[in-house]
């Protein structure tokens, strides 16, 4: 019981010290995605050299993982290294073409998006004994659709703005709700401040 009180009385005094940073992360954010918007082709291949290096390293923490087993039979350790060989040559195939990685990618996340569309779209269809709850996935189900023909239509000049266009946007929303944040803990700290402020006069 001790240490729940102790943990209660701790937040209302770290909250106000932190929403200061919750802020200007946002705002941070906020400023890179706007930037990132005007630069799609420059963050796409950034995101995707990132990505190829991400691959780099699993493939190296996953040679050292089969090194490490305690297995005594190569039998045990094989599987780990056929997927460290699979990271890290797609890894070097990132790097070393960043530009025709990020088409595969940006096909890819076409074709994501039209299954996902389609599938939210027969949903909607199963769905509409539901009066209006139909209508929602059968909306997203469409935008999903259009997006991904969109994408492929304007395959393969798509693939040098998608990825990046995405990454900007969710650096965006994600600002912004950082910012909201902050913004919400303030409040919770004045509020709590002005509790005990309270509870002492009483």
């Amino acid at each position: 019981m001790n240490e729940v009180a102790d943990q209660k009385n701790l937040v209302p005094e770290e909250l106000p010290k932190k929403w200061g940073w919750l802020l200007a992360l946002g705002i941070l954010m906020i400023i890179l995605g706007t930037i990132g918007m005007f630069m799609s082709v420059w963050v796409t291949l950034a995101t995707v050299l990132v990505f190829g290096g991400f691959a780099l390293a699993g493939g190296i923490f996953q040679i050292i993982q089969a090194f490490k087993a305690k297995e005594e039979k190569w039998a045990g350790r094989l599987p780990h290294l056929l997927i460290a060989i699979i990271y890290i040559l797609m890894g070097i195939i990132i790097v070393v073409d960043p530009v025709a990685a990020g088409l595969g990618i940006t096909l890819a996340i076409a074709a994501l998006l039209i299954a996902i569309g389609i599938t939210r779209i027969v949903y909607a269809f199963k769905c509409r004994k539901q009066k209006w709850r139909w209508i929602l996935p059968l909306v997203f189900g469409i935008i999903d659709l259009i997006l991904g023909i969109i994408i492929i239509i304007n395959w393969p000049i798509s693939g040098l703005w998608v990825i990046g266009l995405s990454v900007s946007i969710e650096m965006i929303m994600n600002g912004w709700f950082m910012t909201f944040l902050a913004f919400v803990v303030k409040d919770l700290g004045k509020q709590a401040s002005n509790s005990e402020d309270s509870q002492a006069n009483a």
